[in-house]
């Protein structure tokens, strides 16, 4: 088991298909998280481009320099740095995918998640790649699961991630407000019946769709942990949050509570 983690959740209000902008908000919420003694900051889901397909179409050729950028944020703040962008899918040329990147605090790529479950009512289906594997980081703290927003209701997956021996469990969403408490429910749901503390940072703010309507995210990025206690929680406006982890926590309770070996897979 690894060493405490302390977390900063950078709940940010994203600047539709505008990169440049969002990533230079970024530098300052990832400033703000090293001074507050961050060693991982956690961005939602699509942090540098937002959803709306077509203009995020134009920037197909660019994408992979964004992701350079992030390395090289990484690295110049010597932190570790997880989202959800949009990112080429390897092979495939013109395709790509609500990829899940970590960067270790040199910028070096740590895992590659592409996001499974895609979410029809934003025409994810339509635009992305389905991501076929689950990935989980073998990281200082420990073995962590990787999840983007609307994998969160699909409770199959973190029990895979669970009996793989992870005790964290990362997710990038964008989780709007009608469906705040899902959200909230879902979260303490997956803490206490994997028995993990659950790291989830969310988008806050608007993004406009035009004629098909204006979308307001919840914000409400939080860590669970493996009792189903909040350990912080934010409200509903661009904020960051930090807070300090015990990885081992979850093994004692897991201990305490064996309900992983406790399962009759032979009947269900």
């Amino acid at each position: 088991m690894g060493k405490s983690l302390t977390i900063a959740l950078a709940q940010m209000s994203v600047k539709t298909a505008d990169p440049a902008a969002n990533l230079a908000v970024a530098e300052g919420l990832v400033d703000e998280a090293r001074q507050r003694g961050a060693e991982l900051v956690c961005f939602p889901e699509l942090w540098t481009t937002g959803f709306q397909w077509e203009q995020n179409d134009r920037l197909k050729d660019r994408l992979e320099g964004d992701v350079g950028r992030i390395a090289d944020m990484a690295a110049r703040h010597r932190i570790w740095i997880s989202g959800s962008v949009l990112a080429p899918v390897d092979g495939e040329k013109g395709k790509l995918a609500n990829t899940l990147l970590v960067f270790d605090p040199t910028g070096k790529t740590k895992a590659v998640y592409r996001k499974i479950h895609l979410f029809g009512l934003m025409r994810e289906n339509e635009h992305l790649r389905a991501g076929d594997e689950l990935v989980m980081l073998d990281a200082p703290w420990g073995k962590t699961g990787l999840a983007t927003c609307y994998d969160l209701r699909f409770g199959e997956m973190f029990g895979v991630y669970a009996r793989a021996g992870a005790h964290v469990q990362l997710i990038s969403a964008a989780w709007p407000h009608p469906r705040q408490e899902h959200w909230r429910t879902l979260l303490r749901a997956r803490a206490i019946e994997q028995q993990m503390f659950v790291v989830a940072v969310n988008q806050a703010g608007d993004e406009d769709f035009g004629a098909e309507g204006k979308i307001t995210y919840c914000g409400r990025s939080a860590i669970i942990d493996p009792w189903g206690n909040t350990v912080v929680e934010a409200e509903d406006r661009p904020t960051v949050v930090v807070a300090t982890i015990d990885p081992a926590e979850s093994e004692r309770i897991r201990r305490k509570i064996p309900v992983l070996t406790d399962r009759r897979p032979d009947l269900y």
